[in-house]
């Protein structure tokens, strides 16, 4: 069927699991790595951002063929090590789509699009709130 990753039939039915789902695996899984500001999306995932909606799918992007496979677009916090955090990000959601899902997920590739910094105004506010108390 078109627009599905998976369908298997059994003695109940069947089961069809559409491209969203692994979408909202990789993008609920990767957005909670330790060092991951954010997910990335295209000018869809940034209209959600202006009205209010937050898009667990944005920034992954799933093909299968033969192979299945994940692609991640993120921005990663200031002092983290990029390498580990893009690493931790591949195993993380490879073995939660794989255990979720039943699905082999052959890569899991990672594009780093920035590195979130924090502002100066949000350290001098920090630092305000520290004296006062």
């Amino acid at each position: 069927m078109e627009g599905l990753v998976y369908e298997e039939s059994n003695v109940f039915g069947r089961v069809e699991i559409a491209p969203e789902v692994i979408q909202t695996i990789a993008g609920l899984t990767a957005s909670q790595v330790a060092g991951v500001a954010q997910l990335k999306g295209g000018v869809v995932g940034d209209l959600g951002k202006l009205i209010g909606r937050k898009n667990v799918r944005k920034g992954t992007t799933v093909q299968i063929a033969e192979q299945t496979s994940i692609e991640i677009a993120m921005i990663v916090e200031y002092g983290f090590h990029i390498i580990e955090v893009a690493k931790e990000v591949q195993e993380k959601v490879k073995v939660a789509v794989e255990s979720m899902t039943g699905l082999a997920v052959e890569k899991v590739a990672i594009r780093v699009e920035g590195i979130k910094v924090p502002s100066i105004e949000k350290e001098q506010e920090g630092s305000t709130n520290r004296r006062v108390k």
